[in-house]
């Protein structure tokens, strides 16, 4: 018989195994904005999503976003975070990646060791092109995660919210 401990401890090694710690895939329904706070918009749990109009304009922080990706993320992540032969596709990576994860791991940092390879994302907590830009680049990167936002760049944007401009200003210490 196996020790509830070696349960919990086995759910922090391998929290896929455990039913309980399985992330539901996101989707287009769970994504959708159902509340709106100076031109960012939310889920219903409360977490960044973006918002496309009937015209194909993007909300600002998915253009952002989308802006933020290709200038330090797609690097190694590649083009639309479609991934590269050095590091996972985010577009998939977030289909059962959470707001808080994503964040956590951005800021962090995480290594991956198994099958005789290492695996190291950096952490960005200090770099201010990226994480004052978090959330810009969740929204972007979980609109092409729920099959939203098609490869490439947005072909129109809603103009830049004062919020954004103020909190932009704010995070770069301007």
């Amino acid at each position: 018989m196996v020790s509830r401990n070696a349960v919990l401890a086995l759910g922090a090694v391998f929290p896929l195994l455990i039913p309980g710690n399985v992330t539901a895939a996101d989707d287009k329904e769970k994504a959708a904005a159902v509340k709106e706070e100076d031109g960012k918009y939310f889920d219903a749990e409360g977490n960044p999503t973006f918002k496309f109009q009937s015209d194909g304009t993007v909300d600002w922080y998915t253009f952002s976003g989308y802006r933020r990706y290709h200038s330090d993320c797609h690097v190694c992540h590649g083009p639309d975070g479609m991934g590269s032969s050095y590091a996972p596709a985010l577009a998939t990576s977030l289909k059962n990646m959470d707001y808080s994860t994503f964040l956590s791991i951005v800021a962090e940092g995480r290594k991956n060791v198994g099958g005789g390879k290492e695996n190291v994302m950096p952490a960005f907590g200090d770099n201010k092109n990226v994480y004052c830009y978090l959330d810009d680049i969740y929204v972007y990167l979980r609109a092409r995660a729920v099959g939203a936002a098609p490869r490439g760049r947005p072909p129109k944007k809603a103009d830049k919210p004062e919020a954004a401009k103020a909190y932009e200003s704010s995070c770069m210490g301007e």
